[in-house]
């Protein structure tokens, strides 16, 4: 069975700095989770007169944003998906490139399909695997021998504030790590829905915003082409796997997909951050948990590709004068997997 996505590639033609939840602007995450670009979406839409629902819900899901590797613009581009929290453990005879393995973050999609599809994704020998080992990515593909993802730590000084006393504060030193794509590589994500249009006229603004953290200093900045397919080939199951970050909808649904306990892996993430809106620029968002990409969950029937979750408002209720809420998606694109 394949379920067939609209695939958007964003080429960033600037370094790019992506915060996580412990705010350490000296180490940058590789990707971008779904609810930071849903979250971008639905503000610059609201910016150019779009009127968001009140749930929050823009017609549509996306999937986070994962790494894509490709040389030239007419070269097919190697896409990567994260490895299933549900590890495996190394078969017999593997054992000296155990810990190789257990360092893969990232499969490329034919790989990807072979898993979910319930194949075992090495190859036949140690020396074959070793060869589609290439740093914490696993790919029939040859990729830069120094990877296509690099990253630089440069020295920066943070603005000087002024004190209670109108006296100025002293400039502190700080470094920030920030990440380059080789070639035309760079990030992709899918999406699914009925309003899928609102994400190309979302992009076209976005791209010249920027997305990301530190977007005043130009980082960020990113191309896009027309949106294209992609097809998936997956099975039915009572098994399935989240492309994007995830939160349950009630205590009810996530009791149903923890049923098989042999079953479930997963991982969260503490979702937060600071408000963007001047003058509160200063304030925290309200935090949730949600989990995190490429956890497995159970259900009590056998599913297709579904999208499930809930988007919260992480509005602090102590602020006077914010006078709209602040969206997080957590509905995820769901894929079934034969565990």
């Amino acid at each position: 069975m394949k379920t067939t996505f609209k695939v958007y590639k964003l080429h960033f033609t600037s370094p790019i700095h992506i915060g996580d939840e412990r705010l350490d602007y000296g180490s940058s995450q590789k990707y971008l989770h779904s609810d930071s670009m849903y979250a971008a979406i639905t503000t610059v839409l609201a910016s150019v007169g779009y009127k968001v629902p009140e749930n929050g819900d823009l017609g549509f899901q996306i999937s986070s944003l994962f790494p894509y590797y490709q040389k030239n613009k007419e070269d097919k581009p190697v896409y990567f998906f994260p490895k299933l929290k549900k590890q495996s453990i190394a078969p017999s005879g593997f054992q000296k490139i155990a810990k190789k393995i257990k360092k893969i973050e990232w499969i490329d999609l034919y790989s990807f399909t072979k898993i979910i599809n319930g194949e075992n994704y090495l190859k036949a020998t140690v020396e074959q695997t070793e060869k589609c080992l290439q740093s914490n990515f696993y790919t029939q593909e040859k990729l830069p021998i120094d990877g296509f993802i690099q990253s630089e730590v440069m020295p920066r000084v943070q603005v000087p504030r002024y004190g209670v006393d109108g006296a100025a504060v002293d400039a502190e030193p700080f470094y920030m790590e920030r990440v380059f794509f080789k070639d035309e590589s760079g990030l992709f994500f899918i999406a699914t829905g009925e309003n899928i249009e609102l994400i190309d006229k979302a992009l076209d603004i976005l791209k010249n915003e920027g997305i990301g953290t530190d977007r005043t200093s130009g980082q960020g900045f990113f191309e896009f082409e027309t949106p294209t397919t992609l097809a998936i080939d997956h099975v039915e199951s009572n098994t399935v796997t989240n492309l994007s970050m995830f939160c349950p909808e009630s205590k009810e649904q996530l009791t149903q997909m923890m049923t098989d306990r042999e079953t479930v892996a997963y991982d969260f993430k503490k979702r937060g951050g600071w408000i963007t809106t001047a003058p509160f620029n200063t304030f925290r968002k309200n935090s949730v948990y949600m989990f995190t990409e490429g956890s497995v969950f159970s259900q009590l029937e056998k599913t297709v590709v579904s999208s499930l979750g809930a988007i919260v408002d992480l509005k602090p209720k102590s602020i006077d004068g914010l006078n709209h809420p602040i969206f997080r998606s957590g509905k995820a694109i769901f894929i079934p997997v034969k565990i």
